[in-house]
């Protein structure tokens, strides 16, 4: 929930239905950070 609050202490959207997509966005973007910073494993041998 931090790193949520680190793009924007407030939701700029008042509708709820905007709310809520205003809110996967910031997920999808947190995840597309996440996703850079995995590393990749591979099996040797």
């Amino acid at each position: 929930m931090h790193c949520v609050k680190l793009l924007g202490q407030r939701l700029m959207a008042r509708d709820f239905d905007r709310q809520v997509a205003e809110l996967q966005v910031r997920i999808a973007i947190l995840n597309g950070y996440t996703a850079l910073g995995m590393p990749v494993t591979e099996a040797v041998g």
